[in-house]
């Protein structure tokens, strides 16, 4: 096994089970460069959300030096970068998106208000769009139509998240929730009382409303993530049409719950996962006649996707 991907592995294991669950459908070489990218996010995370309020930016230029050293091809000191580098090399990843990803962890420790849904959009593409495609090249993805589709499948994830967990991120100091959303008015009283312990009850109303609202626009890029499924082969299509569908059904749970952010984590249910496991399955035999008349994808060279405002619609 190379350098850092057992650590890897169980980074995945330890922190996301939908992705450990879906990432065991990949064929090895994916899966193992999965992990390596994924464990690589956590780290860079952990290490910018953990570090003290004073010391965030240098945590934060940390991660970029680091970062700079994988891409340099320097001894990067770690296990786990050190995996993140040969898939970095490997899978010809341009340095732009995880350059990216740190800058939307950099929004994140300035605790930034977000006054509309693009503003929203812009972060959610930096911490997750991004991941889908470092994703697109560990899983061979040369066509840069299907770039767009993956972004907008790590988008529609992060909104997910964002809309699970209002009452856990507000205890830990932020609001995701753009003020577009929630109105004006609501906005700057929950702006207000942030740092309190209790998430304001008279806010209910505007809090069940814009979190049906973020998980409508979600619903509208796991669509187009649907769409991108073609560019990938068989077994990768199977793993990322899990992930998609177990985080998709953790927005149905909180649409089943009527949008109430108090009831807490919603979480799907290992036998409910499986259930979608055999979907995902049979959504790939049902295109079969499809990806067999469409075999020879056009190989073209691989290009970097900006985000712009279109890339959110």
């Amino acid at each position: 096994m190379k350098t850092g991907r057992k650590e890897s592995a169980a980074v995945l294991a330890e922190h996301s089970k939908s992705f450990a669950l879906a990432g065991r459908l990949f064929p090895p070489g994916p899966r193992e460069d999965a992990a390596a990218v994924y464990a690589w996010c956590r780290l860079s995370d952990d290490a910018i959300d953990l570090a003290p309020m004073g010391a965030k930016a240098q945590a934060l230029l940390a991660e970029r030096e680091r970062l700079a050293r994988v891409y340099a091809d320097a001894d990067p000191g770690d296990p786990i970068l050190k995996a993140f580098q040969e898939v970095v090399r490997d899978r010809l990843i341009p340095v732009c998106y995880p350059e990216e990803l740190l800058e939307g962890l950099g929004m994140d420790a300035d605790c930034r208000r977000y006054e509309t849904l693009e503003d929203l959009l812009l972060y959610c593409y930096r911490v997750a769009g991004t991941v889908g495609l470092m994703m697109c090249h560990v899983m061979g993805v040369s066509d840069p139509r299907g770039l767009r589709h993956a972004a907008h499948l790590g988008m529609a994830m992060q909104l997910t998240n964002i809309s699970r967990d209002v009452l856990e991120d507000w205890e830990r100091g932020h609001v995701y929730l753009p003020d577009e959303l929630l109105g004006a008015r609501a906005a700057d009283a929950l702006w207000g009382r942030l740092g309190e312990r209790q998430l304001p009850r008279h806010l209910e109303p505007e809090l069940r409303r814009a979190v049906q609202r973020l998980l409508a626009h979600a619903a509208q890029l796991y669509r187009s993530g649907d769409e991108g499924m073609r560019w990938l082969s068989w077994r990768c299509a199977l793993s990322v049409r899990t992930a998609r569908h177990v985080y998709a059904e953790i927005g149905e749970v909180i649409d089943r719950r009527g949008h109430d952010v108090w009831q807490g984590r919603a979480v799907v249910p290992t036998a409910r996962k499986l259930q979608l496991v055999a979907r995902a399955l049979w959504e790939g035999l049902r295109e079969m006649p499809l990806r067999l008349a469409g075999s020879a994808r056009p190989e073209v060279p691989r290009v970097a996707l900006p985000y712009s405002p279109d890339l959110a619609k």
